[in-house]
């Protein structure tokens, strides 16, 4: 059974993980491909506070976003749009059959408790010609070094189960009729931590993902101080530690015939 994080707790909190001053390419991938499909109506799925469909609220005119949670989508309403925001389970997605002309979800997949199906799903309510872009990133990669996996134990043994790796995504794909799949990596983010500016992340916080959400309270302040405890050795030796924080996000996309 897949871990279920609890989002409408962490909901209030989530957007702290957006700088205001960063350019996020997910976003801008997302949005070209809008633009090369003259997108009339877009679905993303897993939408949470809705921060990637503003990417497309100048050129999209009917934008829907779908979430489990209702704290999430409370968040998205908030949001200055023209989107709708619908609560729903990916694997039932309640919406007509050739419907969407864009289908996509970002850093969301793992937290679906059937990804097959929601494939099924996407694939039934898109239009002829439209297409489904999954984004995200795979713990297996050489590229994906994160200091959390390293003072958190269970992290990384917890994604290792719940994201799929791309080669059974793409094989998902192809087995509910997606055709022409194009894998690029359209993102990648090197942000390391020096020294003690570690305990200023936002994504540190217990809130702020899903890594440390399923963890008990105890294993998160377990790895916190871990992590002042290694801080504090390396400072009594006169070093500054590099505590490394590394992703590549990589769009899968498919066309409905």
């Amino acid at each position: 059974m897949k871990k279920r994080v609890d989002y409408d707790k962490i909901a209030p909190t989530f957007n702290q993980r957006y700088a205001d001053n960063q350019i996020w390419l997910s976003g801008e991938a997302i949005s070209r491909l809008a633009e090369q499909l003259n997108t009339r109506r877009a679905l993303e799925v897993g939408c949470g506070t809705g921060h990637w469909l503003a990417y497309l609220s100048e050129e999209v005119p009917r934008l829907v976003g779908l979430d489990l949670s209702r704290g999430m989508l409370a968040q998205a309403q908030r949001r200055q749009t023209h989107a709708s925001w619908v609560q729903g389970d990916a694997s039932t997605l309640p919406f007509p059959r050739e419907h969407f002309d864009l289908l996509f979800c970002i850093n969301a997949l793992h937290n679906f408790d059937d990804p097959p199906q929601f494939l099924a799903e996407a694939f039934r309510v898109l239009c002829p010609g439209g297409a489904l872009a999954v984004l995200g990133s795979d713990p297996r990669r050489e590229q994906h070094t994160w200091y959390v996996y390293q003072y958190f134990q269970g992290t990384y043994e917890t994604d290792l189960e719940r994201f799929p790796d791309w080669q059974d995504l793409t094989q998902w794909m192809n087995a509910v009729g997606f055709t022409g799949l194009v894998q690029e990596d359209v993102e990648h983010i090197n942000n390391p931590k020096l020294g003690r500016r570690v305990l200023e992340d936002p994504f540190l916080e217990k809130t702020a993902t899903s890594q440390l959400a399923l963890l008990s309270e105890e294993e998160y302040e377990a790895g916190l101080d871990c992590i002042k405890t290694t801080l504090q050795q390396a400072e009594a030796r006169g070093e500054t530690l590099s505590f490394a924080s590394e992703f590549t996000i990589t769009m899968l996309t498919g066309w409905k015939p």
